[in-house]
């Protein structure tokens, strides 16, 4: 059986050749057969740096249609596109540039500066002015083969590169349409991080799919209200701070009948908020997913929303779903599979070998499928806090803090925010006079800001069990002790 399919761009120029493919907000607008021409000039020029087949080359943008001309240029090259996230420090994208093997760096125009490394930097203003090299691109695309490098949180606070093929984006596309359904009419607003799989996905979609995507360079309530009333939108994608700004942003009003349904991740959402949602109509698909799932795997149907509360739904038509050795309460670690699941990470032997197994994903999260067949996760990867989408893993954290010659101990837990969801606080053992605001200055220098611990408290001792494991429940506990605390 062929691996191989026509290259997606180049297909639907084919097909929807006047069709918008990318709307703006200033009102201008992107076809397909626009969007392909841009992006095979940009893959010509890059062709003459020397960029070639199996070259990793990063990311560096904000939203803005120049970055995804950038990532199909790389696709009509087969170079391999390292999606970097802007908000992280100097020192975290070292790491990351050096571990994926970065050989030249693409950055929009806004974020330029920040990018002060010793490896080869281009704007993709640059970009337009070099010559195009006369080359053979692309006309087909192999489904086995890498297409982008997401880097996620890890647990021993290093970063993982997650690999994903062209299949594991095309299954993630075809799993959506059979969950959501496809119309003529439809069009997805993103302003989700593009260098988020969450947001990149938007993108493939819509060029599998043949609709335009309304792209929002950053969230602001007022104009994704407008985007829904006078721009046509009829999908979303939300984390779950956005749609609480959003449904208190509407008041009495009422979303048009054309608008189908937020698409919700980042964690299940309040029974208030869904209530607050349902009673302005506005049907919300709550998701589980992560970046090695390139986006959602199991989904919850409006329908399901309001009794299944809690629930993240039912997996997608291609995906598989199982609870690892459950105990008596039906709990154990979520196992899933199937064609939009990574194969693996980037160099990293030690964690493929942990969390994969038969073509299995051992997700590190705990949850139960109940009767129906709907999964309940119970602690998402046990202790990683989401804040307003962003995931944040506590030992990431500590280890920055613990690197201070006055801290003893450290530990981290995400504390309930109304704002974000969640948010870090960090609990620390000291061995000598030190201040909270002097630990935030130097973490401020080597984390970014969303991982921040939004306050500090001295304790003169961690909770640990028998095992000397530190104990985060002990230390939530100890939180909501607290008078007077800080949220």
């Amino acid at each position: 059986m062929s691996n191989t399919i026509p290259h997606w761009l180049t297909k639907q120029a084919l097909l929807s050749p006047n069709q918008p493919a990318i709307e703006m907000e200033n009102g201008n607008v992107i076809t397909y057969k626009l969007l392909q021409e841009k992006s095979q000039q940009c893959a010509r020029r890059l062709t003459s740096l020397g960029i070639k087949q199996g070259d990793h080359i990063g990311i560096f943008s904000t939203n803005q249609p120049e970055m995804m001309i950038a990532i199909h240029a790389l696709s009509y090259i087969g170079a391999v596109a390292v999606l970097l996230n802007i908000r992280l420090t100097k020192e975290e994208l070292a790491y990351q540039i050096e571990n994926a093997e970065i050989r030249y760096l693409l950055t929009s125009k806004d974020v330029e500066a920040k990018m002060n490394f010793n490896i080869p930097t281009f704007s993709f203003a640059q970009v337009e002015s070099f010559q195009e090299a006369a080359i053979e691109l692309k006309t087909e695309l192999r489904l086995d083969d890498v297409f982008t490098i997401i880097y996620t949180s890890g647990t021993t606070g290093y970063p993982k590169g997650v690999v994903h093929t062209y299949g594991n984006h095309w299954w993630s596309a075809i799993g959506s349409a059979l969950n959501f359904g496809l119309q003529a009419t439809d069009k997805w607003l993103a302003v989700l991080p593009m260098f988020h799989v969450g947001g990149l996905s938007i993108f493939i979609r819509s060029v599998i799919y043949g609709i335009p995507v309304y792209l929002m360079e950053k969230f602001d309530e007022t104009a994704f209200h407008q985007a829904i009333f006078e721009k046509g939108v009829t999908i979303a994608s939300v984390v779950t701070v956005m749609l609480k700004r959003l449904v208190n942003t509407l008041k009495d009003e009422k979303y048009p009948e054309t608008f189908r349904c937020m698409l919700l991740g980042g964690g299940p959402a309040p029974k208030t908020l869904l209530e607050q949602a349902n009673n302005h109509e506005i049907a919300v698909f709550q998701s589980y997913g992560m970046t090695e799932t390139s986006s959602q795997i199991v989904t919850l149907s409006p329908a399901d929303a309001m009794n299944q509360l809690g629930s993240s739904g039912k997996p997608l038509f291609p995906a598989q779903l199982k609870i690892n050795e459950p105990n008596r309460e039906g709990i154990g670690e979520i196992f899933v599979k199937g064609p939009m699941v990574t194969e693996g990470y980037y160099k990293n032997e030690q964690a493929n070998n942990r969390v994969f197994n038969d073509g299995w994903l051992a997700t590190g999260d705990l949850g139960y499928v109940d009767e129906k067949g709907f999964l309940y996760v119970v602690e998402r990867r046990t202790d990683l806090i989401i804040s307003g989408g962003e995931n944040i893993y506590p030992t990431e954290v500590e280890n920055v803090i613990a690197r201070l010659g006055e801290i003893l101990e450290v530990g981290v837990i995400g504390v309930p925010d109304e704002k974000w969801g969640q948010v870090p606080v960090a609990f620390v053992v000291k061995t000598d006079e030190i201040s909270s605001e002097l630990i935030i200055s130097y973490a401020k220098q080597r984390l970014a800001s969303y991982k921040l611990p939004k306050h500090i408290f001295f304790i003169d001792e961690l909770p640990r069990n028998a095992s000397n494991k530190l104990m985060r429940k002990k230390l939530l506990d100890i939180y909501n002790e607290i008078p007077d605390k800080f949220i």
